[in-house]
């Protein structure tokens, strides 16, 4: 982590405070950040919104919320409450950027981190731009979805780079805040036992799974316009394959990191109306039971019908010599039996057994599996002889590095939001997403929803509680795998 020393922003700007996003995540993540003393001493924090209350009412919903969460600390709250301040106001407009002003006025450097609908990025960005409140140095955090398509992405982008830099464009993909995330950089690239593992000619295929146990719930109408592949697909799961499947950089500067990545996206094998038919799933939740409870079908919650996809399943194929002939199996959905994210890297078995007899039916190959949620834990499973004195028998073993007893936080697990903030607080762009990086993701999976429809390719049902329709495990079961269930 670094230290406060090392952070020089004056302020930091929540747009849309009053909403989920910083009501669960950015709130709760900075006084935490403030608890462990990482928060510079003059930093201020100014929510705007455009709920009519003062700072003082303001603090008191902070309050309020946090303590829902676990007990205040008093110290820590006397000092976080200091720096709250608020602005009631619509920024889109200049009465809103005006008022945002008279707080921020002469704080410099400045961060705004645009916790709004990517739909008001555009005019929130020209407004604060006219207002004086932007300026050369101003740092600007942006939420996904930058956009639903290429099209759409690009517009945003362009109206960002309109008021700001590149160099000062900071675009958030959470995952890439999780410890186990950026541990397996550290896995990948401090030992030189898995880099010259890491190719074709030792992995049989990468797995990478997102489930969900909740409901699209009150997010509906976002999600029905989105869908699983635009909603999850186009950012976490390819910032997830990409840091599988990128070169090692040539150091951890930003851009050498992000240059790695955009070149996996870049070979990433388009899909067509056959690849689609034989490499894809859509799937969509009917009613069933998850976690011992009735669930309702996705078109009973929306209340009508719908073709949008909640659930994921495809084949990805990575076109360059490290990755040629190994797949990437992707599948992300709602409704799930259990709720985990998980990278497993399948290893290719022993090329031949010297073990006879019973020991010939032990053997497994290695597996290393790559949790994030719920845990975050990263496991190797190797081969290792049954304790006894009678025939040799194997039996797989797991090398195990827990977070939760490495960790230096005392088993604290950080809001992913914790580490994202106070990069972009030291403007550190490593752990954030490039303007082409996101567009040659958007090119992807623009091709993929295209050869959908080209293909009349509509969701399939599958019962809440399930791991997804039929379809599903035949993507896998015909190459002659199986899922990590």
């Amino acid at each position: 982590m670094p230290t406060p020393s090392a952070l020089t922003t004056s302020a930091l700007v929540i747009l849309g405070a009053s909403g989920d996003l910083a009501r669960r995540m950015l709130l709760p993540s900075l006084y935490n950040l403030d608890a462990d003393g990482l928060l510079p001493a003059g930093l201020s924090i100014v929510g705007v919104a455009r709920s009519d209350m003062d700072a003082d009412a303001w603090r008191q919903e902070v309050r309020e919320l946090l303590q829902a969460r676990e007990p205040i600390d008093e110290t820590v709250w006397a000092r976080f409450a200091e720096r709250l301040d608020y602005c009631a106001g619509d920024v889109t407009k200049p009465e809103g950027a005006a008022c945002l002003k008279g707080r921020v006025d002469g704080r410099r450097p400045l961060v705004i981190f645009f916790s709004l609908s990517p739909s008001l990025y555009t005019a929130a960005c020209a407004s604060l731009k006219a207002g004086g409140v932007i300026t050369d140095s101003t740092r600007l955090v942006l939420e996904k979805p930058i956009g639903r398509d290429l099209e759409t992405s690009r517009s945003i982008n362009a109206a960002v780079a309109a008021v700001a830099d590149e160099s000062n464009v900071f675009r958030i993909d959470h995952y890439l805040g999780k410890e186990t995330v950026q541990n397996l950089i550290a896995l990948r690239f401090a030992n030189s036992l898995f880099e010259p593992l890491w190719t074709s000619q030792t992995i049989d295929h990468v797995q990478i799974t997102v489930a969900e146990t909740q409901a699209v719930g009150d997010r509906w109408p976002y999600y029905d316009d989105y869908g699983a592949i635009r909603d999850m697909l186009q950012n976490h799961m390819l910032q997830l394959l990409c840091l599988v499947a990128m070169e090692p950089p040539s150091d951890l500067e930003p851009d050498a990191v992000r240059n790695e990545k955009v070149k996996v996206l870049r070979s990433l094998r388009p899909f067509d109306r056959a690849s689609a038919q034989h490499d894809s799933v859509r799937g969509q939740y009917g009613p069933g039971m998850v976690e011992g409870e009735k669930a309702s079908s996705y078109e009973a919650e929306v209340g009508r019908p719908s073709q949008t996809e909640t659930f994921v399943a495809l084949t990805a194929h990575v076109d360059n010599w490290r990755w040629a002939g190994v797949p990437f199996f992707l599948r992300t959905g709602k409704r799930m039996p259990e709720r985990r994210t998980e990278i497993v890297i399948q290893f290719k078995p022993v090329p031949h057994s010297i073990f006879g007899g019973a020991a010939q039916g032990d053997l497994v190959a290695n597996r290393l599996v790559i949790e994030l949620q719920p845990d975050e834990d990263i496991s190797l499973t190797v081969m290792n002889k049954r304790p006894g004195l009678g025939d040799v028998r194997l039996q797989s073993m797991p090398l195990s590095l827990s977070l939760k007893s490495l960790g230096e936080d005392g088993g604290r697990r950080r809001i992913a939001y914790e580490r994202l903030l106070l990069d972009a607080l030291r403007g550190d762009q490593t752990l954030f997403v490039r303007r082409d990086e996101i567009e040659a993701a958007w090119a992807f999976v623009d091709g993929v929803a295209d050869a959908w429809t080209e293909a009349g390719m509509t969701p399939k049902p599958y019962p809440a509680g399930s791991w997804g329709p039929a379809g599903a495990f035949a993507l896998i079961e015909r190459s002659g795998r199986a899922w990590n269930d």
